[in-house]
């Protein structure tokens, strides 16, 4: 029998249980492994994504935002690279990306840092006050001037 790992479906996705997104995620093409990032929870509302990006200046990556989907683009400044070196060893693949993922309705970009080689992204949650989860009471009459009010059902005609 084998075990069935959603891990991959909540790689593309911050914010949202929304089981029907994740899974038109999943069926797209193979999830992006370059470059490699972290999404990290660090609250109820807050998230962080984390986006090594060895070799890249600030200035040549970027940021978008549009309709819920964030997207990290790289493209370095010089693509074809030094000739005159000889590579015994080419670890650090500095080549273009683009990394995309979909946010929550409710999820805003907080700011965005560049640190030691890593980009690092603050997510944060602000849900309106209308959408927040709340109390109803139970048994409880909204108008207390209609509460000894009787109404009456007018008999339907025949």
């Amino acid at each position: 029998m084998s075990s069935v790992s959603l891990s991959p479906l909540f790689r593309r996705s911050i914010g949202f249980d929304r089981l029907n997104d994740l899974f038109d995620y999943a069926m797209q093409s193979e999830a992006p492994n370059y470059p490699p990032y972290n999404i990290e929870k660090l609250g109820d509302n807050q998230y962080r994504i984390v986006v090594a990006t060895a070799g890249f200046k600030q200035q040549e990556l970027a940021i978008n935002l549009e309709n819920r989907v964030l997207t990290i683009t790289g493209k370095p400044d010089n693509e074809t690279g030094d000739h005159s070196v000889e590579y015994l060893h080419k670890g650090i693949a500095r080549r273009s990306f683009k990394l995309s993922l979909r946010l929550d309705e409710h999820i805003e970009v907080q700011q965005a840092d560049y640190e030691d080689g890593l980009l690092i992204i603050e997510l944060q949650r602000i849900v309106p006050e209308e959408k927040l989860p709340r109390q109803i009471a139970i048994g409880r009459k909204a108008n207390e001037s209609e509460a000894g009010k009787v109404y009456e059902i007018p008999a339907s005609q025949e």
